[in-house]
């Protein structure tokens, strides 16, 4: 088989493409031939070496969260998928190969809406945007909801679920060919902050503040996105993506110490007095949560088959090209979700 490897953290050259013999199912597992492998910004954070649960594993690494193929083997006890089944499935770390080997917990029936780009690409955004909406924001219908990088994979999911869940729902987005992939996904209206000063406009559209606010750029937004809650209104951060340079594929350091200094610290008393709420997660340390990812990604499968929910914008590279595809990510100017398409070997 042949996989992506980062034996240091760096730029884009640490993108390694080697080939290694195929890994083996142990009792319990599956074993994928993998033809398409969603890129997520977490990738990125890992080849830099910022992510902190990839710390936690070291060098050398393989980077992706998510893929889509075919079972092609099945460990001991396996009994309730079949080889030749066409699947989706989330990983942590060892998505960029193709073949990969994931307990069978982690294997989902591909959507049959969806292409199998569009369903490589599925699981993570659409689980991000659910544990930010329904584990921890909990919006009523009819609250007014304030949807940062709305055309990008997560930010669309979210729009798209806040919508499904009643909610008035309004996008930002950083460029002007953004605006329509955020109304196409259900946004009530569009903030392009490229043209127009972001939160002049938000006050315009809701006086009373926002009851949810997502928001993965970090320093360059959580002051503000904090401030124009409501009463009751909760901030939920899943990102820092403004604190990384759009270019050149590593990390200032300078930059990242301004930012750091520049986030700012919630003062739970001052968050009581105001009445408002500062919600965090990190998707990849809820692997250990079995029944909870189960339980949201059939949910959001049954959406996807009923069409009450639509895959993102797919833009794809040959597994070859990571280097550009991560490239491309970091620099902002991508709408929806990238795939490396895998030839299977």
């Amino acid at each position: 088989m042949r996989k992506i490897v980062i034996h240091r953290p760096g730029s884009y050259e640490q993108l390694i493409l080697e080939e290694h013999p195929d890994p083996e199912p142990a009792a319990g597992e599956v074993r994928i031939a993998v033809e398409a492998i969603g890129v997520n910004y977490a990738d990125c954070m890992v080849r830099m070496g910022l992510y902190a649960s990839a710390r936690e594993i070291g060098w050398p690494i393989t980077p992706g969260f998510e893929v889509a193929g075919t079972i092609d083997a099945l460990g001991a006890g396996v009994d309730d998928v079949a080889v030749g089944s066409r699947v989706l499935a989330v990983t942590r770390f060892g998505g960029y190969a193709t073949r990969v080997v994931v307990p069978v917990s982690q294997v989902f029936r591909a959507p049959a809406r969806f292409t199998t780009a569009e369903a490589a690409g599925f699981a993570v955004v659409f689980l991000t945007a659910s544990y930010a909406l329904f584990e921890l924001a909990h919006p009523r219908a009819g609250a007014t909801v304030l949807v940062h990088s709305a055309a990008g994979g997560v930010g669309g999911a979210l729009v798209q679920l806040a919508r499904l869940a009643g909610c008035r729902v309004i996008a930002v987005v950083g460029a002007a060919n953004k605006v329509e992939a955020a109304r196409r996904s259900g946004a009530e209206e569009v903030i392009d902050k490229s043209s127009e000063a972001l939160w002049t406009r938000a006050e315009a559209l809701s006086p009373r503040g926002y009851d949810v606010v997502l928001d993965a750029n970090g320093a360059a937004t959580l002051r503000k996105s904090y401030g124009h809650l409501a009463r009751g209104g909760k901030l939920v951060v899943y990102g820092f993506h403004s604190m990384i340079p759009r270019h050149g594929g590593r990390p200032n350091w300078m930059k990242l110490a301004i930012d750091w200094l520049r986030t700012p610290r919630f003062n739970p008393l001052r968050m009581t007095g105001e009445n408002r709420s500062v919600l965090a997660f990190n998707l990849s340390y809820l692997f250990d949560r079995v029944e909870l990812l189960r339980e949201a990604i059939e949910r959001l499968l049954e959406d996807a088959d009923a069409g009450r929910i639509a895959p993102p914008p797919i833009l794809t590279w040959p597994l070859g090209a990571v280097r550009q595809a991560h490239r491309a990510l970091e620099s902002g100017t991508t709408v929806g979700k990238l795939i490396l398409a895998s030839i299977r070997q």
